[in-house]
């Protein structure tokens, strides 16, 4: 397994952080609104990281 470049490990991880926090705010604060719009962030991010990769020279 690769290691991680310091750009996909942050991307990785504002990810997870994005789908905890609107976990909480669907389940702690009952804002479904608010949390299906930050719920949406997350594919877009992995999408970002997937460019970065194809950016990669071989």
């Amino acid at each position: 397994m690769k290691k991680f470049s310091k750009i996909e490990f942050a991307i990785l991880t504002m990810t997870i952080i994005v789908i905890f926090l609107s976990e909480y705010y669907f389940m702690v604060l009952k804002d479904h609104d608010r949390a299906i719009f930050i719920g949406l962030w997350p594919p877009t991010m992995i999408g970002l990281l997937i460019y970065f990769n194809m950016k990669k020279p071989n």
